[in-house]
């Protein structure tokens, strides 16, 4: 590059602070803002999710700016699914047939503190806390900063702005209402919310159930699920419908109604909770939902990560995916040559159909999560999936570990393979098809050769 641009990233979250570590390393100056506290100094909101799912797709973007190995320390891996019956009985359903395959339980606070302190070491870099943006110039890549306890505002210059502040994105909001701009916005709720309870610690100072797995306690139209923390607790998350059915987020108004439920739906969980009632009642209440947005780019401005598609947490691949868009835009950057123009306009056309792909999975895994995982139709396939995949490998990927564990192949690619395998394989063993006199090898030819007729259109799989 015969110059560095100046690169004004606004978002100081994950997305944010991997993509301003990226671009320092490419030698680009880097502005960081972010209107939150300094999260290493500040104690995090209650009800904030405060571990997430880290897997292939996510680890090859710090891999790419050198963080892989110091990002070990921060994960506790977990194997499969331990599903929880309303009896009690657990059940570990393993992500993947293959060996060493695995999806890691890690700190939101701990990763984005690790990539703040990285980035701090550049002497390329700004980096601005409590400074709120309250308007972008698109075309001038200029933008105004409202400092917290302040009245006045004050003006960034950049060469060009990338914004990665969130599913609330003022960047994305400026883009919306810009005059002469086509541009396309829509934000869809599920009629579902989410509150965030805890495990703590038993006495004894040990995890108070398994700690190796991501547990669900599948309940219909509403679930429970827990992820290890590194200090013997868990995390849980309660996904529940705002209206109908006996009990719902608009019902739960009194300690008696909340412990009636818990005993009644989820036994077994609620005596790990001492604290519920008081977590229930003093943590948020928060909206699930998606936005799809194009285009990501006008003038000297792109969207990135949530800013350009949020989506709901049911895949675990929201930090994954916006992960990945650095990888990607790093591409885009080779491609074009590091003209900032091009490479916008390449990252935009070519990442949006598989943000649309991993939107519409993640929607998709939140009716499995809560209902398929303890359907015996679909436990029998995740049988018969992970016999595939342990004794061929390299041969079949179920759709869960096209998107999870391969980080080759585009998120579109793993919804077009993956449904076409999951509707054939439910669709034979409903009818019987896949006999059991059959070898394994044999189930597994008949499977592959149906489902790519299946996902190219040649066949209608359906009886």
């Amino acid at each position: 590059m015969a110059t560095k641009e100046h690169i004004l990233i606004i978002g100081a979250g994950l997305c944010g602070s991997l993509l301003a570590l990226h671009m320092a390393q490419l030698g680009y100056k880097v502005t960081l803002t972010e209107k939150r506290s300094d999260l290493r100094k500040a104690k995090l909101a209650a009800g904030r999710s405060i571990n997430l799912a880290l897997s292939s797709r996510g680890l090859k973007g710090l891999k790419m700016v050198g963080l892989e190995k110091e990002v070990e320390s921060l994960c506790i891996p977990m194997y499969g699914r331990m599903l929880h019956s309303l009896q009690g009985e657990t059940q570990l359903s393993k992500y993947s047939g293959r060996e060493g395959e695995y999806i890691n339980s890690i700190s939101r606070t701990g990763l984005n503190a690790l990539l703040l302190d990285k980035l701090e070491t550049y002497p390329n870099v700004e980096i601005q806390f409590e400074n709120t943006c309250t308007n972008v110039n698109l075309k001038q890549a200029n933008a105004r900063f409202k400092p917290a306890n302040s009245n006045s505002e004050y003006t960034l210059q950049a060469d060009y702005i990338i914004g990665t502040d969130g599913a609330g994105s003022v960047v994305r909001q400026q883009m919306e209402s810009e005059k002469g701009f086509l541009f396309s916005h829509s934000q869809d709720f599920l009629t579902h919310g989410y509150k965030e309870l805890t495990f703590p610690a038993t006495k004894g100072g040990n995890y108070a159930t398994e700690k190796g797995a991501l547990h669900i306690w599948p309940r219909g139209e509403n679930m429970l699920i827990a992820l290890p923390n590194q200090d013997k607790s868990f995390t849980v998350t309660l996904f529940l419908a705002y209206e109908g059915g006996k009990y719902n987020f608009n019902n739960l108004t009194t300690e008696a109604i909340v412990e009636e439920y818990f005993k009644e739906v989820y036994p077994d969980a609620y005596e790990l909770m001492p604290d519920l009632k008081t977590e229930f009642f003093e943590n948020p209440t928060a909206p699930l939902g998606t936005i799809r947005c194009f285009p990501w780019t006008y003038g000297k401005t792109l969207l990135m990560g949530d800013a350009s598609h949020a989506i709901v947490p049911f895949y675990g691949q929201g930090m994954n995916a916006s992960f990945e868009d650095v990888v990607e835009f790093d591409k885009a950057l080779d491609e074009s040559d590091f003209d900032l123009d091009a490479a916008f306009k390449h990252f935009s056309q070519h990442r949006k159909p598989d943000a649309d792909a991993i939107a519409d999975l993640a929607l998709d895994n939140f009716h499995e999560m809560k209902s398929h995982t303890a359907d015996e139709v679909f436990l029998e396939k995740r049988k018969l999936e992970l016999e595939f995949e342990k004794k061929f490998p390299t041969e079949y990927y179920s759709k869960y570990s096209l998107v999870t564990f391969r980080a080759d192949l585009p998120y579109s690619k793993a919804i077009s393979q993956g449904r076409a395998q999951d509707h054939v394989i439910l669709e034979m063993l409903r009818k019987n098809i896949l006999k059991s006199e059959m070898s394994l090898k044999e189930k597994l030819n008949l499977v592959l050769e149906v489902s790519k007729k299946v996902e190219e259109n040649e066949l209608i799989f359906d009886f």
